[in-house]
């Protein structure tokens, strides 16, 4: 078979949309599956339904990379997104033709560079991984790059700032808070470094704006079991593979007039503008994150393995359900909004398309629970006066899972728990809740707490981790 290209698809005789020339606005620091899923995506679906027009250059942002690839299929690729939604299967194929290339930096920065000339660049959006917006003093402005994402961005910042041209709004989709706010200070601080002058700074406020985002999307890129049985029904050989659920959600903070400038919105898209997103993290870390991380030990210590197979598990199903709507949902604003939100989490968890493992989310499993679902437990405390007994539940299963079967986690997290392990009930109990290194704080102080885990831990050795959760679900 032809690999994926517009000759390859003019002898097929594709008839779907495609936008073969338009002008570069985009420059995407990314070229993974995240970004090709999620923000070129929805780039091509406006392309199609708004007068957008726009195409993404793409910056490899470390030496190993898919620029040949890309190159090669001429910015071309297929995306299938499968999953449920709104109680009905979907599975859809879509030749993505929002991409016009993908430059290399390590073989040639000059390209890079170059993009700063063009007028109709606007927008820059990245995905460099968590750890991708970080400040390194070793980066150099005499680079050729600077191995930094931010360093190679203010690089690039101050080319356009020299040739007088405007301004970018920044969309980071990096999956850290306020990225936007982080990146802006990263690329501040080489500008100090690098000695670029007050004019370059006053430049980048008053001309930039750095947006802070939230992204939603399970993406699940190429899928090497079946990708020879999908190329054979294509018609072609597609190194771009990719594939991902059918939910997605983009927040971005930023002012009303973005979402003029932005099409989304009048594509259809699940795109947001929004003046904070904040309340929209909260939202997807408190139910998405947090009943991942509140159901999951248990339901690994009742010997099961992906998050599907939870549910459709009775009692694991039982425990979802009330830990959401009667634990964590009531306590959240906007509760219609929430209560959606809810709904498509469950549907997203039964993807008859998507294996995710627990083991894997089982990963850190101790600072997941302090941020997802510690917030829950104690915003249920004030509104009731009682505590969640699913959410407790949780406390008490990850510390028989730390205890027996530990996942991984920072060594000094499993020394404790080697230490504490031959420990009756009770006094692990204490030891774990009382830590303020795991917790921030001590978590005996909150009322009923410790008890509570205390007798659920107990109940967990005595009868096994299955009439324990059973019970909580019924409650």
């Amino acid at each position: 078979m032809e690999k994926l290209c517009y000759r390859t698809l003019d002898r097929q005789g594709y008839s779907g949309f495609l936008l073969r020339n338009a002008p570069e606005r985009i420059l995407q620091f990314g070229e993974g599956n995240f970004l090709r899923a999620f923000v070129d995506y929805f780039v091509d679906v406006a392309n199609e339904a708004t007068d957008f027009r726009a195409k993404a250059v793409l910056c490899q942002p470390i030496p190993e990379g898919r620029a040949r690839e890309i190159n090669e299929q001429d910015g071309l690729y297929t995306l299938c997104l499968r999953g449920r939604e709104d109680g009905k299967e979907v599975n859809t194929r879509r030749i993505v033709s929002a991409v016009s290339r993908c430059i290399d930096p390590y073989q040639d920065f000059g390209a890079l560079l170059d993009c700063a000339k063009n007028p109709d660049l606007r927008y820059i959006v990245s995905n460099t991984t968590e750890a991708g917006i970080a400040y390194d003093p070793d980066c150099l402005f005499s680079d050729s790059p600077p191995a930094s994402f931010p360093a190679k961005l203010t690089r690039f910042l101050y080319e356009r700032f020299r040739l007088g041209g405007r301004g970018f709004i920044l969309l980071p989709c990096e999956l850290i808070d306020d990225n936007g706010a982080r990146l802006y200070d990263c690329v501040c601080r080489y500008a100090e470094q690098w000695s670029l002058g007050d004019a370059f700074l006053r430049w980048l406020r008053t001309e930039n704006r750095f947006c802070s985002t939230l992204v939603d999307r399970i993406v699940t890129g190429y899928p090497r079991a079946e990708a020879a049985v999908l190329e054979a029904r294509f018609g072609y050989e597609d190194a771009l593979l990719d594939t991902a659920e059918p939910f997605g959600l983009w927040v971005i903070e930023g002012e009303a007039s973005l979402e003029e400038e932005l099409p989304f919105a009048r594509a259809g898209l699940p795109v947001r503008v929004v003046p904070d997103q904040r309340p929209y993290k909260t939202r997807k870390v408190r139910i998405l994150n947090g009943v991942h991380t509140s159901m999951v030990p248990a339901a690994y210590l009742c010997g099961l393995g992906t998050v599907r197979a939870c549910m459709e598990d009775g009692d694991v199903l039982r425990f979802f359900r009330r830990a959401v709507w009667e634990e964590i949902l009531p306590s959240l604003p906007e509760r219609e909004e929430a209560a959606a939100f809810a709904r498509a989490v469950e549907e997203r968890f039964r993807n008859p398309f998507i294996e995710h493992q627990l083991i894997s989310i089982l990963l850190n499993c101790t600072s997941k629970w302090r941020a997802r679902v510690l917030p829950s437990v104690k915003a249920y405390r004030e509104r009731t006066g009682e505590l969640p007994r699913c959410l407790t539940l949780s406390m008490a299963a990850y510390i028989e899972l730390y205890t027996t079967r530990p996942p991984k986690d920072e060594e000094w997290i499993l020394d404790f728990f080697a230490g504490c392990r031959d420990l009756p009930p009770e006094d692990l109990a204490r030891a774990v809740l009382q830590n303020e290194r795991l917790w921030g704080e001590d978590l005996t102080l909150l009322s009923g707490f410790c008890g509570m885990v205390c007798d659920m831990l107990r109940d967990i050795r005595e009868q096994g981790m299955r009439p324990v959760l059973a019970a909580a679900g019924e409650a």
